[in-house]
């Protein structure tokens, strides 16, 4: 029975209805899109004909709900300094956990945010913890998945402490999760390398934040070396994180029956890259 389910991250042009297709022409089974043009701050509603469709199609490829990771748009910052622009972002994440739960799907994953060098770590995880439980209080159904960042500029979520104060921050636990991306954590100094560097980084994933709350991972190598705190992405095995550290994941239990998402810099080499991670299993 297959326990690993990869995919990447599939457009939506056209509508939303168009990402299980996207996805099965890779040959994958899991998928994370955006809702909605990530580049606006509004949308409208998703129409029910999408949602119908988007719905029939999922279940046409074969991909489980549960193997799809929808991304919020980058414009939204939960620990804004600045309280009206953090509202903003608020109402923005609000809706997009809404259309999630019209969609069917349980999880929404989103950059913490960041402080924009105005206000202290601290303070901007206690701004992230009151939009999340003032999000979580105003939606149903769908789970708020902190993705780990690579440390540039002024963002939170470096740190794997940054995502446990989140977390242990949110009144609901059962509604919060975290995503691990391999280049943010190999950027932000985790190594992922050997199988003692990676064991290593686990552990501490583990001590930190807990696999309990797992809910997705994103499979890139990096172009930058360990501890860059550059976020650029590469293909698998060209960058400096090589491919080891991807066989120990598709050989780890601890990241069955979730999406791994594969958000590498060539669309053209996805479905290579889907054939090669699953010829590393076993």
């Amino acid at each position: 029975m297959k326990t690993k389910f990869v995919g990447a991250h599939v457009s939506i042009a056209g509508g939303v209805e168009n990402a299980p297709l996207n996805a099965e022409k890779i040959g994958a089974s899991a998928l994370a899109m955006f809702t909605k043009n990530q580049r606006q701050w509004k949308a409208k509603p998703l129409a029910e004909e999408n949602i119908r469709r988007f719905q029939a199609n999922l279940k046409d490829v074969g991909i489980s709900p549960e193997h799809c990771l929808p991304h919020d748009s980058y414009l939204i910052n939960l620990g804004h300094p600045q309280e009206e622009k953090r509202q903003k972002s608020l109402d923005a994440f609000v809706d997009e956990m809404r259309r999630c739960h019209a969609l069917g799907l349980g999880k929404l994953n989103f950059h913490p945010g960041s402080h924009l060098n105005e206000i202290s770590e601290t303070e901007c995880i206690d701004n992230i913890v009151q939009s999340l439980n003032s999000a979580l209080a105003g939606t149903e159904g769908v789970k708020a998945v902190i993705e780990n960042t690579a440390g540039q500029g002024s963002n939170i979520g470096y740190r794997f402490e940054h995502i446990a104060a989140i977390i242990q921050g949110v009144d609901d636990k059962s509604r919060v999760g975290a995503c691990i991306d391999t280049c943010h954590a190999f950027a932000a100094g985790y190594d992922l390398r050997t199988r003692d560097a990676y064991e290593a980084t686990m552990e501490e994933f583990e001590r930190m934040v807990g696999f309990r709350y797992l809910c997705g991972a994103h499979l890139n190598d990096a172009k930058k070396g360990l501890g860059s705190r550059v976020d650029r992405h590469h293909s698998l095995g060209k960058g400096e994180i090589g491919l080891d550290a991807f066989r120990f994941i598709m050989n780890d239990a601890r990241f069955d029956n979730i999406p791994l998402i594969l958000e590498t810099v060539d669309p053209d080499l996805w479905p290579e890259e889907i054939r090669l991670l699953y010829s590393m299993v076993g």
